[in-house]
């Protein structure tokens, strides 16, 4: 029988909630034929609105484009964006174009956004129909800024225009543009940042035809995320930088089959356990990752595809809805015994990243997050292996499960089973409920399987009523 050791009074970090973001641009559909459709009312998709809200996303980031008041591609540019976010109850993430873009463009465009005085783009903005400020509060520095400029050059551009920006409003947050978070670059670009930045942006994809190469490599992340969150550390301990910088890993997601401008990926249950991963990774080094961003929310490498008729949730949509839905505020630390997994990296993949020698892998990934008041406990758990299941008992070390608890697992016939309009619902979750007493509680996990659980705890020497439980979104 495999083991899962849970220690609730051993926190390992603060989980964000604003891990649970994507992404919007006018990339493929989706924007048009996706967020945004005319002849819809106001020219919002109401099922598209609906699909977001039940996926639980927090932000939506969006690069911003021309001027205010030039012309943006489409019909759907940043103030109708803006407008979006308020009425889908997501927190949007602006990002400046420091490629081609000025900063007396991206001055007018912090004005245009959050000024309340009576200077001219606050005007221009009422004029538009926007009577309040939006008051957006994080901005990114650029985008793959590593592609148009050295280091020394980004650095030297950047320092000035987020002295500038945060002269104009003091209040906002600023993200950096990096790489994967272990180049040159983003130890370079942090160095010089430290001192002005509030946040260090990271993109990383991953992804593999093969079913091993594709669930680990979602560990290659964690490292990323390790080694910025280090690197951070190393430059405000030498530069004595008082303010937290945190990692925003601010476009992640499994990609490997289409390059055709639309990228209309199509996600197979096994692509749904390496989302599922990469979201326990984010919990386990919540410690340093303050926000993350999955590109993108509708129709490109997206959890939600759309059609003139309808749409569907992919397999990627059920985890993500699931971990923003039940996750706690309290990374807590575990200890796993599942039997080990030997992994050597392949060559010729599509994203060059080892993960072979960071050694064993266990069969059940695993994460768990609780309440502060250690009442409530939430357990991820992806059950890797594709063919068997696996008998876990999971022992409390420090509480004990009282009442009902709730089991959430998304599986499908296969791993490589997909949804689709004609079988939408080839990937669900089943759900169900068990009562739960004592201090472990036995469960067998599904093959090619990925699980929440979440129960009510009591602590020793403490009364064993049911704490109420945490409302669930949906």
């Amino acid at each position: 029988m495999a083991h899962i050791d849970v220690l609730t009074g051993r926190p390992i970090g603060t989980v964000d909630r604003r891990i649970f973001g994507s992404v919007a641009e006018h990339l493929g559909r989706c924007v048009d034929g996706g967020v945004f459709e005319a002849g819809s009312p106001g020219g919002l998709r109401a099922d598209v609105l609906a699909a977001v809200r039940d996926l639980g996303v927090t932000n939506v980031r969006w690069p911003l484009g021309a001027a205010p008041g030039a012309e943006e591609p489409g019909r759907f540019g940043t103030g109708e964006f803006l407008g979006w976010c308020e009425v889908a109850a997501v927190e949007p993430v602006l990002g400046f174009n420091m490629d081609t873009g000025t900063l007396d463009e991206a001055l007018a465009w912090l004005e245009y956004c959050n000024g309340s005085g009576d200077s001219h783009w606050a005007r221009r903005r009422q004029a538009d129909g926007h009577a309040r400020p939006f008051g957006v509060r994080y901005w990114g520095l650029g985008h793959q800024m590593h592609r148009r400029r050295t280091a020394a050059e980004y650095v030297t551009e950047a320092s000035r225009w987020a002295s500038a920006l945060k002269r104009l409003d003091p209040g906002i947050q600023l993200i950096s543009s990096g790489r994967t978070g272990m180049d040159d670059w983003d130890r370079d670009v942090i160095d010089g940042l430290a001192r002005h930045v509030d946040m260090h942006g990271i993109r990383l994809y991953t992804g593999s035809a093969d079913y091993w190469s594709n669930l680990l490599a979602p560990h290659y992340a964690e490292r990323a995320l390790s080694v910025a969150g280090a690197l951070i550390d190393r430059a405000r301990y030498l530069q004595h930088v008082e303010h937290e910088i945190a990692v925003a890993c601010d476009e992640w997601n499994v990609w490997y089959r289409t390059e055709d401008g639309k990228l209309e990926e199509r996600y197979s249950l096994a692509d749904a356990l390496a989302v599922a991963t990469w979201l326990n990774v984010f919990v386990r080094q919540s410690w340093t990752v303050r926000m993350a961003n999955q590109a993108r929310l509708v129709n490109a490498l997206a959890p939600i595809v759309t059609s003139a008729d309808g749409l569907f949730s992919q397999a990627i949509y059920h985890p993500f809805r699931l971990m923003a839905a039940a996750c706690e505020q309290v990374a807590v630390d575990t200890y796993t015994d599942s039997g080990a997994h030997i992994h050597h990296d392949r060559p010729g993949d599509r994203w060059p990243h080892r993960v072979g020698d960071l050694g064993l892998f266990q069969r059940l990934d695993v994460a768990a997050t609780a309440d502060p008041g250690r009442s409530r406990l939430t357990l991820s758990v992806v059950n890797r292996d594709p063919r068997r299941s696996i008998r876990t008992r999971i022992r409390l070390l420090d509480a004990s499960a009282t009442g009902v608890m709730g089991v959430h697992e998304v599986t499908g016939d296969s791993p490589d089973t997909v949804n689709s309009f004609t079988r939408p619902d080839a990937i669900s979750v089943r759900n169900a409920k068990r009562e739960v007493d004592g201090e472990h509680v036995d469960i067998a996990f599904s093959p090619h399987s990925f699980t929440v659980l979440e129960m009510q705890l009591a602590l020793p020497g403490t009364a064993t009523r049911a704490a109420p439980p945490r409302p669930r979104a949906g």
